[in-house]
């Protein structure tokens, strides 16, 4: 970035996050009372008001969403989503991807550390510690349990940020063992502009512009048991990688 748009840029963070702590503040009540309603009906009514919580920031710093179909959505079907993860911009496109009232996600557990928005983050996803090998298979009940009960839920694979310059990093098993154990379709989604709104190097380094989230086909798991595990992981993980070569989002360095 050129030194003489600096100071613009920083202006424009000073808004950006002044609005987000804002939306937060005035979030934050309703979370609390929502939260009396249990964990799934209360849980549906935090995202709901999250989800206006990012309709209405995004719109006041200029960012403009899209969604993609490069197939339809059978909106009566119940799915686990998967996408690329490289964007502290990757939480709140959830939320604009995914419209559906129904949904759980699942998030990190160290973003409950941070004042007020750490709790209205634990009381919207489902919270795992990957290093925790109790608490993950504490998260994996809970979403299956969260599909038993007909409601989609979203993880994204790679569990941290893909800093690799590849279209993709390894992805971890649980995505893909959770949908064969619970026979529930995958939805790859490809995150194509929220690197260049906000990479994951910088807080200070946020931009309006365009966002796009394009929904792949859906990759059936009928007849799979837990040994296609590894098969269907690489599946979906050619799929992916595949289709953002294709798009060539701006972060992706090399084509290996």
């Amino acid at each position: 970035m050129s030194i003489l748009l600096k100071p613009f840029q920083f202006i424009y963070w000073l808004y950006a996050a002044a609005l987000f702590v804002i939306f937060m503040l005035l979030v934050f009540p309703f979370v609390i009372l929502f939260s009396f309603f249990g964990r799934m009906k209360g849980g549906n009514m935090i995202y709901k008001i999250c989800r206006l919580w990012g309709d209405a920031w995004w719109f006041l710093i200029g960012i403009h969403h899209r969604n993609i179909y490069e197939a339809a959505l059978d909106k009566s079907k119940q799915y686990i989503f998967v996408a690329n993860h490289n964007s502290y911009m990757d939480i709140p496109t959830i939320f604009k991807a995914i419209r559906r009232r129904n949904v759980r996600v699942l998030g990190k557990s160290q973003m409950k550390l941070f004042p007020v928005f750490g709790y209205i983050y634990s009381k919207a996803v489902v919270m795992v510690d990957r290093s925790n090998i109790v608490d993950r298979s504490k998260s994996v009940r809970q979403l299956k349990s969260v599909l038993n009960r007909n409601v989609s839920i979203f993880i994204y694979p790679e569990g941290t940020f893909n800093e690799t310059g590849n279209p993709l990093k390894d992805f971890y098993d649980g995505a893909f063992r959770i949908a064969i154990e619970t026979q529930t379709s995958i939805i790859p989604i490809l995150f194509l502009d929220s690197y260049d709104r906000l990479d994951s190097k910088s807080i200070f380094d946020i931009s309006p512009g365009r966002s796009r989230a394009v929904f792949l086909d859906e990759v059936e798991v009928v007849g799979l048991t837990l040994k296609d595990v590894q098969l269907l992981k690489k599946k979906v993980y050619d799929l992916m990688e595949k289709r953002l070569i294709a798009y060539h989002p701006s972060w992706i360095k090399k084509i290996s």
